[in-house]
């Protein structure tokens, strides 16, 4: 005889389980605890099977009801609703390890964290991720190009066209990621690149005229912030480092009476070991600055703990105290200025002031090569740019280099 919910509320437990039946296969489970559960019971290939529907009153009598029927459906196409029941259950869990965010996560982990890219290069992908949060639920080999276009513009709309364009390219990395590893057909990313609005390239300001020059190393001499925000910006012109290189410096690395300064691979943007040759100068400032962070840790600690590394808005807010804007001086145009005035004096072979700069070679066997065939000229170089330095800092006259080719 067919249920119906009066009949179902007035079921009570019994000293054991048993099994009340509705119609079709479908029947309630009540347990000694007095918890029901609706079953539907069916043959398969001549064998008995039970499906679970789920609890009452959870699932009422009318929906009991009907998934009984979608399953009574399945069966008459030949299809074991037990079966297709594990199969979506596993599907849906597969789709889940296969979100767009998933599947950066482990890009991530693999391609970047493993294999020992720098810190920040880590933190950086990891918030490009937050940047395409609207796809992240979405399985990988389901969104198309248009769904990731609407997640770009709406950057672009916020004016943040850089982080628009770098959003794509590391949705193009994770896509080509998950091409590689079986879990996605294409690239939606890649076709998107002429789609979006070209930010403008903005350089990063350096001083270019010596005199100026001069008178800025002046004012970091007389800079009355942190002794050691002093010194990070005393020896940021001289050794031609990234910013995030100095500030995240250790002691460790640097061999003062060999005057060379080795930085770690996992530091450098090109992933390469990168010897510094200190000048005099250097080594002298050098000197100074282990009576507030030596001898050992980081060189440039933060303000507030030694475990961290000096910030990096450091320098470039103290630039801004001394009443430099940010289309004057930045910690990175100091690099600029190295650049362009060691290749202006025409002293110096381009490849020799390339390796001081940490560039990077397309071509590896000349990089190599020329790392090894530049260092005795790199040592002499840093020397006569560090004394180049001093007198610019001292007001001497400032003797304008001749315009000629430079050293081929």
């Amino acid at each position: 005889m067919a249920l119906n919910d009066a009949a179902i509320r007035a079921l009570k437990p019994q000293s054991r389980g048993y099994v009340v039946a509705d119609e079709k296969g479908l029947c309630l489970e009540i347990a000694v605890s007095g918890s029901k559960l609706w079953r539907y019971r069916y043959r398969f290939a001549g064998k008995p099977r039970k499906l679970a529907l789920g609890p009452y009153p959870e699932v009422s009598l009318k929906e009991a009801r009907q998934y009984r029927d979608e399953a009574r459906a399945q069966l008459r196409d030949g299809i074991d609703p037990g079966v297709e029941r594990k199969r979506a259950k596993l599907t849906a869990a597969l789709s889940a390890a296969n979100t767009f965010q998933a599947v950066a996560e482990e890009y991530i982990e693999q391609k970047l964290t493993k294999e020992g890219r720098a810190a920040v290069t880590v933190d950086k992908a990891k918030w490009l991720l937050l940047q395409l949060k609207p796809i992240s639920d979405q399985p990988v080999a389901e969104i198309e190009a248009v769904e990731l276009y609407a997640v770009l513009r709406r950057l672009e709309g916020q004016r943040k066209h850089e982080t628009a364009k770098r959003s794509r390219a590391f949705a193009s990395r994770v896509f080509r990621y998950a091409v590689v590893t079986g879990r996605a057909k294409a690239d939606p990313a890649a076709m998107l690149g002429g789609a979006l609005i070209a930010p403008k390239v903005k350089h990063h300001a350096a001083i270019l005229d010596p005199a100026k020059l001069g008178e800025l190393l002046r004012n970091i001499d007389e800079y009355e912030g942190a002794p050691i925000t002093r010194l990070a910006m005393q020896i940021a012109p001289h050794v031609m480092v990234r910013p995030g290189e100095l500030r995240q410096a250790i002691w460790d690395e640097f061999d003062l009476e060999a005057k060379i300064w080795r930085i770690a691979v996992e530091r450098m943007k090109m992933r390469r070991l990168h010897a510094v040759p200190l000048s005099d100068q250097v080594v002298a400032y050098l000197h100074e600055l282990r009576q507030f962070s030596g001898p050992e840790g980081y060189v440039f600690p933060a303000f507030h703990t030694t475990r961290r590394p000096m910030s990096e808005n450091t320098m470039n807010v103290a630039f801004r105290r001394m009443g430099y804007s940010s289309d004057e001086v930045t910690a990175h145009g100091l690099r600029t200025t190295a650049s362009s005035l060691l290749n202006q004096s025409g002293l110096w072979h381009p490849d020799a002031i390339e390796r001081a700069l940490a560039h990077g070679d397309s071509d590896a066997v000349r990089g190599i090569y020329n790392r090894g065939q530049y260092w005795d000229e790199r040592v002499r170089m840093m020397q006569w740019w560090s004394g180049y330095l001093d007198r610019l800092r001292k007001g001497g006259e400032v003797v304008p280099f001749e315009h000629r080719p430079s050293i081929a």
